[in-house]
């Protein structure tokens, strides 16, 4: 998990532009490379780090768009695609957890720490759906969830009082326990975690009537979200620190929303393009005609030029799918579909007769190649 920016630069998230150039100049002063030129490798190395993280956040946080988008979506670029899972490939967390796998658990020390640390909230994942006119214009949805929140009662602790929190007196507070085992190896001793205390070192006498010694209660919230105009199925969208709470005074979860757009009747959305069907008489196809069409984006008029036929496109720019992000247009193309005339009297069907026979071969090459007997 990328860590917050504000916490980088040491600021609430509702610090001013001013607040936040003076954190900026403070911590960029304290770990300019000039000021590391006599250190040690590792701790100009360590500089290093911190001076681009502090960079990266300024110029994030400086930036009034990159600023929204980060508040909002999580990251400077806006609402992204899905991401893949994160981890080593081999399905192991790490070197610790493939030695825990051979050797049952030689690693358990750290583990046992990991369980006192600060820990991240889960994330909630929730799926929105949205009309195409929603995508296009951009919707404000209220987000209703059931979530993790910290206990009020205990502050997440599970204890009714601090007197209840005990060290535990299987693991002496360690965490961890030590065993003796024998291996292909040898004599080895083993670490693992105390299954007393679960590793944290204390036990809770007496629980949180609350919570009932979880440290959290679940509890119904709203979140009010801006869906961006132009966005599409298969984009996610973060919203920060609104996911279950986290652990051990460690920070809350995400909101992850998975957008999914709903196929409209009328438009079929290709990209930023759209397309639609627009049946048209015989008449208008042959002697040509003005169209007026409702679009996303309000009426359009077009002309059809006499002599199209059917499957013909017309392009009318920039009336198409709103563009993420940006004050552009995709195009909307027009199907054109030439609708012939169903259950004709005797007195039409001669009238048309008369017409056909009236047209000469050039101005119907196509159907002229080929005899018809009537």
């Amino acid at each position: 998990m990328d860590k917050d920016l504000y916490e980088i630069l040491g600021v609430s998230k509702g610090a001013s532009e001013q607040e936040i150039k003076s954190a900026y100049r403070k911590l960029a002063m304290k770990y300019h490379p000039d000021r590391f030129a006599t250190a040690s490798e590792a701790e100009k190395k360590e500089a290093e780090g911190k001076f681009k993280e502090i960079n990266h956040a300024y110029d994030v946080l400086s930036d009034p768009d990159k600023k929204a988008n980060y508040d909002q979506y999580g990251s400077e670029e806006g609402p992204q695609g899905f991401s893949g899972f994160s981890g080593d490939a081999s399905g192991f967390g790490g070197f610790e957890d493939i030695l825990n796998s051979f050797f049952g658990g030689m690693g358990g020390g750290a583990r046992a720490s990991r369980a006192n640390a600060p820990q991240q909230g889960a994330d909630i994942q929730v799926r929105i759906d949205l009309t195409l006119e929603e995508a296009f214009s951009g919707v404000k949805k209220t987000i209703e969830m059931y979530r993790d929140e910290e206990c009020p009662t205990c502050h997440g602790t599970g204890a009714k009082d601090a007197s209840s929190i005990e060290t535990c007196s299987y693991c002496k507070g360690s965490g961890f326990i030590r065993k003796v085992q024998n291996s292909i190896f040898g004599q080895q001793v083993v670490q693992t975690v105390c299954s007393a205390c679960g590793g944290k070192g204390k036990v809770v006498k007496d629980k949180c009537k609350d919570c009932k010694g979880a440290g959290y209660i679940r509890k119904k919230a709203s979140v009010s979200v801006n869906i961006p105009a132009g966005i599409d199925t298969g984009m996610n969208m973060t919203i920060r620190h609104e996911g279950h709470c986290g652990r051990n005074g460690g920070p809350t979860g995400n909101l992850v929303l998975s957008i999914f757009v709903k196929p409209s009747e009328t438009f079929k959305r290709v990209g930023n393009d759209l397309y639609m069907d627009v049946p048209i008489s015989f008449y208008d196809a042959a002697c040509g005609c003005d169209l007026e069409i409702d679009t996303l984006k309000g009426a359009a008029t077009t002309k059809v030029p006499a002599g199209i036929q059917s499957g013909t496109k017309i392009r009318i720019k920039g009336y198409g799918m709103k563009i993420l992000q940006r004050e552009q247009y995709g195009d909307l193309y027009l199907n054109i579909k030439v609708e012939t005339p169903k259950m004709l009297s005797s007195k039409q069907c001669k009238m048309l007769k008369e017409f056909n026979d009236s047209l000469n071969d050039m101005q119907m090459p196509g159907v002229r190649k080929f005899k018809k007997n009537r």
